[in-house]
């Protein structure tokens, strides 16, 4: 399965439409990232476009004492860095896992834009699902406590992967550490930790072998007070989760 042409053709609203777009946007280069490694850093030209092919990678931004905070999680299907015209890079894109990464070139996706407004209009509507993903994310940070937070992040993970097909038997493969759920909180690993065990003995989900699973959804949806619109086509209609 292609990921990415999974969430175009999705986007689009038809599997043909999203065969044109992902056919058009041809993945030239494939590049592969061990764990813990560095994609693109801060202050660098952004030569290509690079599409995640499998794994998790995520955004970030450094304090010079070493504080981080990771800005956004990147899965399969995400584009990690748009050809905007800026010209230099304002934040670092790092694996968490292993990573495979397609590279598409500037100019190709330039051109498929503006050949085809239905893909034009597929790729502005996934940056504005992106935009709305980080206005959330700011609102964990700024409003949630911990344990909202933290449910709050499992349950967008969920309806994520769920759409591209990474969701089986009520879970999904969990590649984070406490340090990096903490630095996506913008909270401490310790307070992580003791909130993770909170939830554990609610019940309200089982964390084992890099594998998050949660036995009733709604239940830690109650908990996030999270409401998947904001997600908007982003999630698979076949799940019954996705909202017009």
């Amino acid at each position: 399965m292609d990921p990415f042409a999974t969430r175009l053709a999705r986007l689009a609203g038809t599997i043909s439409d999203g065969g044109i777009a992902s056919r058009r946007l041809t993945i030239g280069r494939i590049r592969h990232y061990a764990p813990r490694t560095d994609i693109a850093r801060e202050g660098e030209p952004p030569r290509v476009v690079r599409v995640v092919v499998s794994g998790w990678a995520c955004r970030y931004k450094l304090v010079p004492d070493g504080r981080r905070q990771i800005l956004a999680l990147l899965l399969p299907g995400d584009v990690c860095d748009g050809h905007d015209g800026l010209d230099e890079m304002d934040h670092t894109i790092g694996a968490l896992s292993a990573v495979v990464l397609g590279e598409v070139d500037p100019a190709a996706y330039t051109a498929a834009v503006w050949a085809d407004d239905r893909i034009g209009q597929t790729l502005r509507r996934m940056v504005s699902i992106e935009a709305a993903i980080q206005r959330e994310w700011t609102f964990n940070v700024a409003r949630r406590d911990t344990r909202e937070g933290l449910a709050h992040l499992f349950c967008e993970l969920y309806h994520r992967l769920d759409a591209i097909g990474l969701v089986d038997g009520g879970g999904y493969a969990m590649p984070l550490t406490q340090i990096e759920l903490a630095d996506a909180l913008g909270g401490t690993p310790v307070h992580v930790n003791r909130i993770l065990q909170v939830l554990r003995r609610e019940r309200l989900l089982v964390l084992t072998k890099r594998r998050l699973a949660i036995p009733d959804l709604r239940a830690l949806e109650g908990v996030a007070l999270f409401d998947p619109a904001y997600l908007h086509p982003y999630t698979t209609a076949a799940t019954g989760m996705a909202k017009s």
